[in-house]
């Protein structure tokens, strides 16, 4: 009898005889790069540093495009949304010290949001490892450490030999629902140094399944068939899981109202008769919430913005599916199945039986109004007309995404994504100058759709050095720059609680002027022309800058 376990790839004679006569000039950088396209990369992200210059230099001799851009941050947020948009590893290819840690604020986001990333950074030689203090260049006690609380995973090389298996295995974990960033690291002496190691051509690193248990799956069934109320909160692990189909399957099968998560947008049909939009920081969806006796939570940990800042206390049965077996009940208590969203979607679909509730749709519209009516109260006119503008210039198809900035808020709750995976933003950890990088790493990814990306004048302070990376690579992206004449929501935010804003004013360039210094066109705005204007630059091959000098206000909260 033969067994999985026991089956080895036999290689072939041209395999072998190569494998024997390995071309000259080969050195460990060869091995990464080879690694890399044998576990399926296409394209790397990054900026070289003096200890990674061996994986630059064998750039030059593989077959891998390399994206570079001016700061290692945004290297990092660019193989982010690589990554979310194709759902392959995107790997990053960093220096030792100050580069590597300059890109730990984008991988902490890439693990908030689940986005398979592979880190590479260089270390100094073999002989400074160890935690000694040596005086070599970029040299840190334990580099690793940086990352560990940061990344899925940690791979440390000290050995040529070694690489190809770190670097699988660093694959298989950046997959592995849920997905997120690993840190692999390589000695400066070690990428630089000749190999007579073979050229490496294959490697399997399939990422494992996370599959439900099956009684589980048969409770989960049996409770939302006999619910009086259900209803289903989607997060952004059904986007992941590329699971929209089975979700609106399910929903319509026992006719259960969908919020989205905002990691969740476009998972479940906008306009659709069951969907509750994204209104998650409403009041009165989240009263609707609670009312539910049966409340499916898939693919989301119902964290702070999920669950209107913790204020959410569900009275009925919560059945949560989620990847990340951290954060299986971690806010709630609920029966919890650790799966992949999409593989738990259909054991449902498999074993529920069909609900029937004509009066759902009437219920769900009765929400709507009555979000629609509060937000009437408060006189946001602009703030709704400046939303409505950037959907009517976007195509459909389109991939934004958006900064932390007053419009991106709005467009958490009132954005119709209108597709799975097009709406990205940086509201998994929050940090500044993720939506220009991300929507260049995005285009990169498919150059035959323009991109979006959304930023205040604040945040666009963080990447205008990618200006210059959009017009060398070409890249279809339009940059929307919100100018409120600093950090607008911190200015919100502390006059709100102490009566006065501190350090939030900033002085800015002119952002036209600017961008037209890059090569790149810009266009003034005004919220009458702003659809206009979008959509003249993004139907217009190449980088672009709109810029929309407004004053927006946030709606008011109801979690206080």
């Amino acid at each position: 009898m033969t067994h999985d376990h026991d089956l080895v790839l036999r290689p072939t004679a041209a395999q072998t005889r190569a494998a024997l006569n390995p071309p000259p000039g080969r050195t460990g950088g060869d091995l990464v790069v080879e690694t890399l396209a044998g576990l399926g990369a296409t394209t790397v992200f990054g900026l070289p540093g003096q200890h990674a210059l061996g994986m630059f230099d064998a750039l030059r001799r593989g077959g891998l495009r390399y994206v570079g851009l001016r700061v290692e941050n945004n290297a990092g947020f660019a193989a982010d949304a690589y990554g979310r948009i194709t759902g392959e590893a995107a790997p990053l290819l960093l220096s030792t010290g100050p580069g590597a840690l300059m890109s730990l604020a984008a991988l902490q986001e890439a693990a908030a949001a689940s986005a398979p990333v592979v880190a590479i950074g260089s270390q100094v030689p073999v002989a400074g490892l160890g935690g000694g203090r040596h005086g070599y260049l970029h040299e840190l006690r334990d580099q690793q450490a940086s990352f560990r609380d940061v990344v899925k995973s940690v791979h440390t090389v000290r050995t040529q030999s070694q690489i190809p298996s770190a670097l699988a295995a660093a694959w298989k974990s950046a997959l592995t629902a849920p997905h997120g960033p690993v840190w692999v690291e390589i000695p400066q002496d070690v990428l630089v140094a000749g190999t007579a190691i073979p050229v490496v051509t294959y490697l399997d690193a399939t990422p494992e399944d996370v599959v439900p248990r099956p009684e589980l799956t048969a409770v989960a069934a049996d409770l939302l068939a006999k619910a009086e109320r259900p209803v289903i909160i989607a997060g952004g692990g059904v986007v992941r899981s590329d699971a929209s189909g089975k979700l609106l399957a399910l929903a319509e099968r026992i006719a259960a109202p969908v919020v989205t998560t905002f990691g969740g947008k476009g998972a479940f049909p906008w306009r659709h008769p069951l969907s509750l939009q994204s209104w998650l920081e409403d009041r009165h969806t989240t009263d609707f919430l609670e009312d539910a006796d049966v409340l499916l939570v898939v693919g989301s940990g119902l964290g702070e913005l999920s669950s209107n800042y913790h204020t959410f206390a569900p009275r009925g049965r919560v059945i949560q599916i989620e990847a990340d077996a951290g954060k299986l009940e971690s806010n709630h208590p609920a029966l919890g199945i650790h799966a992949d969203a999409r593989l738990a979607l259909q054991a449902l679909l498999e074993t529920v039986g069909v609900r029937e509730d004509p009066d759902a749709p009437a219920r769900v519209a009765a929400v709507l109004a009555k979000v629609r009516d509060r937000l009437a109260a408060q006189g946001l006119d602009l703030e709704q007309r400046v939303v409505a503008a950037v959907r009517e210039a976007l195509p459909d198809d389109a991939p934004s995404f958006w900064d932390m900035t007053i419009l991106a808020y709005w467009a958490w709750s009132a954005f119709d994504a209108r597709r799975p995976n097009t709406m990205h933003s940086a509201q998994g950890a929050g940090g500044l100058g993720y939506a220009f990088p991300a929507a260049l790493g995005a285009a990169a990814a498919d150059p035959t759709r323009p991109v979006l990306a959304v930023s205040g004048d604040g945040g666009a302070m963080y990447s205008l050095a990618e200006l210059a990376t959009a017009r060398q690579h070409g890249f279809d992206v339009t940059w929307l720059i919100v100018d409120d004449g600093g950090y607008g929501i911190l200015r919100e935010y502390m006059t709100d609680a102490f009566g006065e804003a501190t350090a939030t004013d900033l002085t800015r360039p002119d952002f036209v002027a600017l961008a037209g210094s890059f090569g790149v066109p810009a266009a003034l705005a005004t919220p009458d022309t702003l659809a206009k204007d979008l959509a003249a630059a993004l139907a217009t091959p190449g980088p672009s800058v709109v810029v929309l000098p407004a004053l927006l206000r946030m709606f008011e909260p109801t979690h206080l």
